[in-house]
């Protein structure tokens, strides 16, 4: 199995009752989202955060570059897509029952936080896994698939979706097709438009998702110490 490697920050108590896992955009590598776990840190105490390196090297980068993808964006046809986001899922998905299991966590203990490319393939491990995690927040990514080869999803996590109006990388116009697609199917979604912003995270996404995760993660370690 693919062992995924990244940074990972543990809480300051040592005490893990919930877990994040944070996946970049293509080109990138982990320690691009591992700069927002200390702000989620300080009201999410016990909470341990994983930002991984993509499954694979960047394949469509200059030379000396050093990035990863969760799969290639050579082809951009929409089945190609699909074949790749469902690759990583099956990647993706294997090595988090690891960390399940390493850390005593059960599937609503932990969330998935993606950015462009990692929304996408977050948003597609999640929905495909055999129990629902405790959530899912998707920036400026899109629901890839659902318009190839429509299917029933296995899970259905709560899902808080993020983007940019002038995204000018991933059109702003894939939030309300992810979130009229996910409704359909009875997943629960929440979809956030940021005025004037493009393809980025800003402060204001940063605490709506810090509040969802809370959210969704604080329920699930409470009932774990019931």
């Amino acid at each position: 199995m693919h062992e995924l490697s990244g940074p990972v920050i543990e809480p300051e108590s040592g005490n893990i009752k919930r877990m994040v896992v944070m996946l970049h955009g293509v080109g990138s590598n982990g320690d691009d989202l591992a700069c927002l776990a200390p702000i989620f840190a300080r009201t999410m105490p016990d909470t341990l955060f994983f930002a991984p390196n993509g499954i694979e090297a960047y394949d469509m980068a200059p030379p000396d570059f050093q990035g990863y993808q969760w799969f290639s964006l050579a082809s951009r046809s929409p089945y190609d897509m699909l074949q790749g986001a469902a690759n990583a899922a099956s990647i993706l998905n294997p090595a988090l029952d690891e960390l399940l299991q390493r850390f005593h966590l059960r599937d609503d203990q932990v969330a998935l936080l993606g950015f462009s490319q990692g929304t996408m393939t977050s948003l597609y491990a999640a929905l495909h896994r055999a129990k629902p995690l405790a959530g899912v927040v998707g920036f400026s990514g899109a629901l890839i698939g659902a318009d190839v080869h429509p299917h029933a999803y296995t899970a259905k996590p709560p899902i808080c979706l993020i983007h940019g109006e002038e995204d000018m990388v991933v059109p702003f116009s894939a939030l309300a097709h992810a979130e009229s697609t996910l409704k359909k199917s009875s997943v629960p979604v929440e979809a956030h438009a940021r005025p004037l912003l493009g393809h980025t995270i800003d402060a204001e996404g940063i605490e709506i998702a810090r509040a969802f995760l809370w959210r969704v993660l604080s329920g699930s370690a409470a009932s774990n110490a019931a």
